[in-house]
Order: C-alpha cells, then structure tokens, then sequence
C-alpha cells in the first residue's frame, strides 16, 4: 500500500520541520510549504490525501486557504492548526469543510490521533462510495434492490412492460415494495415526464374517495369551498397508481370502471365530461381472483386491471438478497442520519438470514435503521437488533412447548402471530382484523408498526 501523502502548510520553519519528522516518522510521504499561494500552487498539479494548515498566515491565510481548495474542488482531508484558536474559528473552519481544529501547541501524539481518524472516516467514505456505485450499477434497478433470480425476473418484467399504456396490477405481501415497483414502471415509461399520482384506497373513506378520485366543483357539498382536482385529472398523460384497490366498495368499483371503460371522468357537482389519459397501475396483498369469486370485487374490473399481472416475491424467498439489502440501507441512513456504520458483523447477518421477515422489506428497513441508531461500534451487532430478530421469532406452539418462560415476550409473538392470522383471514381489511381482534383499529395500527407488520 502507498504511504498516505500530507501537504504541510505554515510559516514557522520550526512547526514544518518538527511536523515533517513525525510524519514521516509514521510512514506518511509529507512536504511542506510556508505559504496558502505555494501550498495552492502544488494542490493544482498534485494529488495529497491530507492538509495540515495553520490558520494565521501572511498573504492567504488559512480560512482563505480552506475556501479556494473547496471552491477548485480539490479533493483532500484539511485539517488546521492555530496558536490562536479561538471557539468561533474552528466553527468557521468546519463550516468551510475542515474535517477538523487543533489547537497549537500539541503533543505528536495529538496530530497523529486526528489524522488516524481523519484516515479511518475516509476509508469508510470511499469503501462506501464503490458500494453504492456497485449496488447501482450491478443490483439495483429504480431503488429496487436484488440479484436474485426472482428479482432479475421481476426487473425483466418492468423493463417489458412499461413501454405500453396497458393496466398492470402488481401482487403482493406487505412490504414487498409494490408502489416503488410502480414508479419503476413509471419512469422507464414514455409517460415519464408526466405525473406519478398515488392513491391509497384504503386508506381513505368511502364517502371521500370519489371526491380523492375524481374532484369536485365549488359549491358541491358543504365544504366544497374551492374546486378541487382529482387524481384522475392531475394523472393525465402520466400514471395513477391505486394502492389497496382490493379494499375498494363495489360501488366505488363501477365508477372506476367507467372512468377505465370510457376515458373520461366527471367531478362531484359538475354535469362536464373530462377527458383524461392515464395509464392505470394497480396493487394488492389480496387474491382478487378469489374476491371475484366471492363477489366481493367486479369481475369485469378484475379483468380490466388485470391485462399485465407482476408478482413480488416476499423478502423470505429472495434470502439471497439479504446481505446487499443490509448493506444498501447502511448507506441510506448513513447519509440520512450522518452516522459512520461501516457493516454487519457476521453474527448479525445470520440472524438476519435466520429470520421469516414477516413485514418483508419495510420491516428489515427498518430493523436496520434501529440497529444503526443504536449501535455503539462501527458494525452492526446482534444486540442492535430487534428482539423478534435476535430470539428468531419462534412460532408460538414451539415457543409454549420450548424452553422460553418469558411471558412479555410470549404475549408479544402471540400477538404478532394473531395479527398476521387475522390480517390474512380478512384479506388485508384492518377494520374487519380490528373487530376479529376485539380490539379498537387504531390499537390495531399502532401494533402493526411495533411488530413491523406494516408500517
């Protein structure tokens, strides 16, 4: 490995010449100039890891150093050093993108520990920069994130049908990414440069979704005091997606039909036909197949969305997947949080691997986002890590029948694993779960979240 090169910068002779020694002394390949002007004049024509500059300094001093370096863009860790340091210069010089202030006079022993430092963070900065150019460039398609058989097909299947206006329906667990699959349609479409409008049908009450969908005039209902757009409307010449279209009324299911069948929809309070040209995306976790069977959704709705049906693989069968997904979310909140987490230790990634991710992608997200978080080394550990994940998250007849006497961490997989069952018998329906529960549905939600179901 090459030694580390540091550029010098200060007007002491004494200063130059004992920091030289030093450095040199611990391998660095150190120069040294005795002013801002010299020291930019070299950066120009040469590549240095590392600057030491004092901050006073005839002619340039090092705050004006600092500002032409980082408005030349000349790539360098700047570290500066100052008799004279004061709690307002240092603040200055992280502001103008020191990494960091020493005050003089300082022990070697200080100077070395800085540049340790300094050395360690932009390791992790650059090994994280090739992963994320890898991950992009070898494994992620729109922010989707996969090698595995089972997403190269899901990845092939988007680049084949994006380029036509036919309706998709995308199936799903919770979790899975069903709407970021839908914007990867979207944008590797020719309807791109128009609008990505969602809409979460269950989420929004029936007696308002035809007004989410559709708009109103002014003066429609009681508090119609402005005319408002619909989705369909603001989709035109882009996509609509409809998120949960399985919770959807039957009622509300002929309206959006006809909107389908005829191109055309009408506001709330408004005789006026509107034109629209939107391509229609669609997703759920229930099997419509059987809603129709059942009747419990249109059959000439069905068909109508489902022309070109995509199908995501929950997260426990794609476990191949699990070590670039880690790493990708460790940049993400990374940068987001401005942490410095360089991996997952080996043992963390078994227990990963070990687990049935009930929630899918959403929930690893954000188990390692809370592991990050509280993580107190550099690698996640398994003790950062959810107890569901670190305990493996045992079925309950095995958890009764086992060892495990913990009755709060009973009651919780109990409750977890009742949900889910509860989730799955009402097709995704939480008011309907709520009621099979016996609990109230805003109890129901706030549960949801803390076992990572869905957020």
């Amino acid at each position: 490995m090459e030694p580390r090169k540091i550029l010098i910068v200060d007007d002491e002779d004494s200063m130059r010449h004992m920091l030289t020694l030093i450095l040199r002394r611990e391998g660095y390949e150190a120069r040294a100039v005795g002013r801002g002007s010299e020291a930019l004049a070299l950066l120009e024509g040469e590549p240095f890891d590392f600057i030491l500059s004092d901050v006073i300094m005839p002619e340039m001093g090092g705050l004006d150093l600092l500002r032409a370096i980082k408005e030349k863009k000349i790539e360098a860790t700047i570290i500066m050093m100052s008799a004279y340091g004061s709690l307002d210069t240092a603040v200055e010089a992280m502001k103008l993108g020191a990494y960091d202030y020493v005050s003089k006079p300082f022990k070697p022993d200080e100077i070395l520990l800085t540049l340790r430092k300094a050395e360690e963070r932009e390791h992790l900065r650059r090994e994280n920069q090739l992963l994320r150019q890898a991950v992009s460039r070898d494994y992620a398609f729109a922010n989707i994130i996969g090698k595995s058989a089972k997403m190269v097909q899901v990845f092939e299947t988007i680049k084949k049908i994006s380029d036509y206006k036919a309706s998709v329906l995308i199936l799903g667990e919770s979790g899975t990414g069903k709407e970021m699959v839908a914007k990867a349609i979207h944008f590797n479409s020719p309807r791109s440069r128009g609008a990505f409008v969602a809409v979460n049908c269950g989420a929004i009450p029936e007696t308002l979704l035809e007004s989410e969908l559709f708009g109103f005039e002014k003066g429609a209902f009681t508090d119609a005091k402005k005319e408002k757009r619909g989705s369909f409307e603001m989709a035109h010449g882009g996509t609509l997606f409809l998120d949960e279209i399985g919770e959807m009324s039957l009622s509300a299911q002929v309206k959006i039909l006809r909107a389908l069948q005829e191109g055309e929809v009408k506001k709330l309070g408004s005789e006026k036909q509107i034109k629209v040209d939107v391509r229609i995306i669609a997703a759920t976790i229930r099997d419509l197949s059987k809603a129709v069977l059942e009747s419990k959704f249109r059959e000439d709705l069905f068909y109508r969305l489902n022309v070109l049906p995509l199908q995501l693989p929950p997260l426990r069968d794609r476990k191949e997947d699990l070590p670039l997904l880690a790493e990708h979310f460790i940049l993400k909140y990374n940068q987001e949080h401005k942490l410095n987490i360089g991996g997952i230790t080996e043992q963390a990634l078994a227990l990963l691997l070990e687990y049935a991710w009930p929630g899918n992608v959403r929930e690893m997200e954000n188990a390692i986002e809370r592991a990050m978080i509280l993580s107190q080394d550099h690698k996640i550990q398994p003790e950062c890590l959810p107890p569901e994940i670190r305990n493996g998250a045992h079925p309950p007849r095995d958890l009764l029948l086992g060892d495990e006497l913990s009755v709060k961490k009973a009651r919780r997989i109990l409750e977890a694993d009742l949900i889910r069952r509860a989730l799955k018998k009402t097709g995704g329906n939480r008011s309907q779960a709520s009621r099979i529960l016996e609990i109230s549905h805003p109890a129901l939600l706030s549960k949801i979240r803390e076992y990572g179901i869905e957020r």
